[in-house]
């Protein structure tokens, strides 16, 4: 059980979760268990799985469900935080080369159309099942912002874990499940690549206790600068 906003568990939990939901058995914001607002809820069956056979539906399987947390009705969202004022989506949480690019296009980032982000939705964040995505988890970071907040990060992880075709595949799910095309891709993935810039050795343990135990902190650094040197000599 983690610390999460008890107040907006149960309006997310019906659209967070691609199978049937596991019930909320208890929410309070001070509790016997925790000095936290928490959440109890039933078991989800399934395991994180990073290392699939079929990468393709595998990542086509991700769009899909990022794309119906994105659907959820605002209703009931519009005390959330935004984004924008946490740590991780802040303009001061971006560095490396492609900073100065994202800053200069603040404005319209924080202009854009606000949906439910997980704020760290990766491949290592939802449950699989039987071969089927069964649930997104990790909550605490849920928040009001943009699409390509939870986009960006998505495809930085499978550029780091496969590579850009797979990356691919997972926003073109994306884009057919919510039924219209994001626009300007690149920039949601330098913020994504100006986030992580300062951090992404740290992400070596999550890889390695999923299976990715061949990816070292040189690998992730590499992949990022070479992910980020191609986004930049875009046009």
């Amino acid at each position: 059980m983690k610390p999460v906003c008890a107040k907006h568990t149960c309006s997310w939990r019906s659209t967070a979760w691609t199978a049937s939901p596991p019930d909320c058995l208890r929410a309070t914001w001070t509790g016997p268990w925790s000095n936290h607002p928490s959440v109890l809820i039933s078991r989800l069956a399934g395991r994180a799985d990073i290392t699939p056979t079929d990468s393709t539906e595998w990542a086509a399987q991700l769009g899909r469900a990022l794309a119906r947390v994105h659907a959820t009705p605002a209703r009931g969202l519009a005390s959330l935080h935004r984004v924008f004022d946490r740590p991780g989506g802040s303009l001061a949480a971006i560095t490396g080369p492609a900073a100065p690019v994202v800053a200069a296009h603040w404005a319209r980032i924080v202009s854009e159309p606000t949906v439910l982000t997980h704020s760290d939705f990766w491949s290592g964040n939802v449950i699989w099942n039987a071969g089927a995505l069964s649930g997104v988890v990790d909550w605490s970071g849920g928040a009001l912002g943009p699409a390509g907040f939870d986009l960006g990060w998505c495809r930085l992880d499978l550029i780091l874990l496969y590579d850009q075709s797979v990356a691919d595949v997972f926003l073109a799910a994306y884009e057919a499940a919510a039924g219209s095309a994001v626009s300007d891709t690149r920039l949601w993935d330098l913020w994504a690549v100006a986030r992580a810039h300062d951090n992404v050795e740290t992400w070596v343990p999550n890889y390695r206790d999923l299976g990715r135990v061949d990816l070292t902190a040189l690998d992730l650094r590499r992949r990022l600068a070479a992910w980020e040197k191609h986004l930049l000599v875009q046009r």
